[in-house]
């Protein structure tokens, strides 16, 4: 009797604590982190465009653009911890629910759960860099690689083709969510006056659809990759976005989209300030 109430009682201690300030703190440190990444990649990717910028725009890029900074160490250790928090912060949502209606659901908690799969890597591989130990490589060879590595694989293929139509859905949803303004939701509207509301439609709107555009066309071109059994047709962040520039509108798509990412960056530094947790 005693284990079963120690366990309960550590159950009720871990769900206060994932529903209180310290899983509010991780929140808020991971998508200032987010919103940092992607701020980075934004400016990289317009540098592309305007023809004056060698790096690629990507998470590789944006921690060696980091890195060249003043205290740029500290900075890229402190990025590190909070995607951390970020992971932690999904980690909690997918075992004790989210925030909002229905958080306790399946329908919730699993994408919780594939978010702290997915921002776990991103923090290991920002920590890896880091302590000089990689981390921070090419988003275009990463994404043949692992191609590569799948269609090697029993129904390879087709697990590319099907991994890739999730990248396009994912990105679809994005940006409709982002045109629609569901963030709302989300949002402490109380804390916001009527300038700052406006201030962050335009970077939430603008932001997120570009972010499901870059989205949905890297699925494409996943998709492309498993149509024509061509793992080298798959195409990282930076490539995707270079693509862009490849348009009959020229460099000019590519400005639009990276501001876009830029805007999403300041989106996520708005959500760390007035997100619910």
């Amino acid at each position: 009797m005693n284990a079963r109430v120690l366990a309960h009682a550590g159950r009720g201690r871990a769900r206060r604590a994932a529903n209180g300030s310290t899983a509010e703190g991780a929140a808020r440190a991971g998508l200032t982190a987010r919103g940092v990444i992607y701020l980075l990649v934004g400016v990289l990717a317009l540098q592309i465009a305007f023809g004056t910028g060698d790096r690629q725009a990507d998470r590789g890029g944006a921690l060696a653009e980091l890195a060249d900074k003043p205290f740029g160490a500290v900075l890229l250790w402190a990025l590190g911890i909070g995607l951390v928090g970020m992971a932690l912060w999904r980690l909690s949502e997918a075992l004790f629910g989210v925030t909002g209606k229905d958080g306790r659901t399946a329908r919730k908690r699993l994408p919780a759960a594939a978010r702290c799969v997915f921002y776990t890597f991103v923090a290991y591989s920002v920590l890896a860099f880091a302590a000089g130990s990689g981390g921070g490589g090419s988003s275009d060879r990463q994404s043949r690689d692992v191609t590569a590595k799948v269609m090697e694989m029993p129904a390879g293929q087709w697990l590319v083709g099907l991994a890739g139509t999730g990248v396009v859905v994912a990105g679809v949803v994005i940006a409709v969510q982002a045109l629609r303004r569901s963030y709302h939701k989300k949002l402490k509207s109380g804390e916001l006056n009527p300038r700052t509301r406006r201030l962050v439609d335009v970077a939430g709107v603008g932001g997120g659809a570009a972010r499901g555009i870059v989205f949905a066309v890297a699925g494409g071109f996943a998709v492309r990759a498993a149509v024509a059994y061509e793992p080298d047709k798959a195409k990282g962040l930076d490539d995707t976005l270079r693509s862009f520039a490849d348009t009959p509108l020229g460099p000019w798509l590519l400005v639009l989209v990276a501001a876009g990412l830029v805007l999403f960056g300041v989106f996520s530094f708005a959500l760390a300030r007035w997100r619910r947790v």
